[in-house]
C-alpha cells in the first residue's frame, strides 16, 4: 500500500483508496443467507453449531483487518473511510460501530480484554476505539503521514506494537486509557529495509512472550525481534523458501499461521523452542478466498476478510468474510 489513493489495487499489501467517503457504510449489513443462526452456541466449538461460515460486508467497505475477542463478535476495519464494522458471528449480521471519517483508514486491528480496539491507521496514526460504544478514545500520531504506513498491530505486555511497512521501526503504544510514553524500536540485526515496497507487515508475540515475530511481505521472510534491543533475527524456514505476500499473522502456542494474501492461502508453521526456525506443516486453501489479508480466531475457526485487491475497489464492489477450521 502507498499513502496515495488510487482507484485500483497495486502489488503492495494494503492500498489506501481513501477518497470515497461511502454513504453505504452507515447502513447495516445483512447476514449471508447461506447459513441460519444458531440458537445456542459456545465459544469453544462454533463449528458444531450452524453459525455462518461466510457473511457479507457492506458494498464498498474495502476491508483489511479483523479482530475477535472472547465473545462471538468480529470487528472489521475499512480502508474507504476508517470505519469499523461489528459482526455477530452467530448470525452474520453486522452494524457500523465506528463511522470513521474523510481521510481515515483502518487496517490492522486487535481487541484488548478491556474492550479497547487498537487500530493501525495507515497514515502515520494509531487509534483506540471503545468496542462497546464506538467512541474514539485516543489518536496517536506516531509519524508523519508521508513516507509511512502504520500497517498492523499486536498486544504484548503493557504495549500495543504497530508495524510501519515503509520504515524499519516498530512503535509500542501503552495499553489502557492512561497516557504514557510511546516507544520507537528501530529494527537492526538481519533486517534490511527495501525501498518502495511494503516491508514489515503482520506481527505477533513470540511463544515465550519475550519478543515479536514480524513478517516482511517483500521478499517474504519472518523475523524474531528482540523487544529490548530491536535486533531482528531472520527465522529459518524449513519446507518452503519464503512466505511471499505474507500479510496477517496469528499464533496458537508454537503454531504460526501466515496469511499469504495474493496466493489465497494460509501457510501453517511449527516454531522451535527459540522461535528462530519454522517448519511448514500444511497449507489451508479455500475456493472462497479472494485475497484474504488478516485472520482472527474464535473457537476452532479462523475468520478472514477478503480484501479483493485484484478486483476494482469501488463503492459498488462486494466483500465477504469467511471462516475455515483450524
Amino acid at each position: 500500500m502507498t499513502p496515495t489513493p488510487t482507484p485500483a489495487p497495486t502489488p503492495s499489501r494494503r492500498t489506501v483508496l481513501g477518497g470515497a467517503a461511502l454513504a453505504a457504510l452507515a447502513v447495516t449489513a445483512t447476514a449471508a443467507t447461506a447459513a441460519p443462526a444458531a440458537t445456542a452456541a459456545t465459544k469453544s466449538r462454533p463449528s458444531e453449531v450452524s453459525w455462518p461460515t461466510e457473511y457479507a460486508l457492506p458494498d464498498g467497505w474495502l476491508p483489511e483487518g479483523i479482530a475477535i475477542g472472547s465473545k462471538p463478535y468480529a470487528y472489521q476495519g475499512s480502508r474507504a473511510n476508517g470505519g469499523i464494522l461489528r459482526t455477530d458471528l452467530r448470525t452474520g449480521e453486522s452494524t457500523v460501530l465506528y463511522a470513521g471519517g474523510t481521510g481515515q483508514v483502518s487496517v490492522g486491528l486487535k481487541l484488548d480484554h478491556d474492550g479497547l480496539l487498537y487500530v493501525a491507521g495507515s497514515t502515520g496514526v494509531a487509534r483506540m476505539v471503545d468496542s462497546r460504544t464506538g467512541a474514539l478514545v485516543t489518536t496517536h500520531q506516531l509519524v508523519p503521514a508521508a513516507g509511512h504506513f502504520i500497517n498492523d498491530v499486536t498486544l504484548l505486555g503493557n504495549r500495543a506494537w504497530f508495524t510501519d511497512s515503509r520504515d524499519a521501526v516498530l512503535y509500542g503504544v501503552p495499553r489502557g486509557r492512561t497516557d504514557g510514553e510511546i516507544r520507537a524500536l528501530p529494527l537492526t540485526g538481519d533486517w534490511v529495509q527495501l525501498p518502495d515496497v511494503n516491508n514489515a507487515n503482520g506481527i505477533v508475540g513470540t511463544p515465550d512472550g519475550r519478543g515479536l515475530i514480524v513478517v516482511k511481505s517483500t521478499p517474504g521472510e519472518l523475523y524474531n525481534v528482540n523487544l529490548r534491543t530491536g535486533h531482528a533475527t531472520r527465522i529459518t524456514l524449513v519446507g518452503a523458501s519464503d512466505v511471499v505476500n505474507g500479510d496477517g499473522l496469528y499464533r496458537i502456542g508454537r503454531t504460526l499461521y501466515v496469511v499469504q494474501n495474493r496466493l489465497n492461502l494460509i501457510s501453517v508453521w511449527s516454531l522451535d523452542r527459540t522461535a528462530t526456525t519454522a517448519t511448514l506443516t500444511r497449507t489451508i486453501t479455500d475456493p472462497r478466498f479472494d485475497v484474504p489479508t488478516t485472520a482472527a480466531r474464535y473457537g476452532d475457526r479462523l475468520y478472514l476478510v477478503n480484501a479483493r485487491f485484484t478486483s476494482p475497489q469501488l463503492p459498488e464492489t462486494t466483500f465477504t468474510a469467511v471462516s475455515v477450521p483450524i
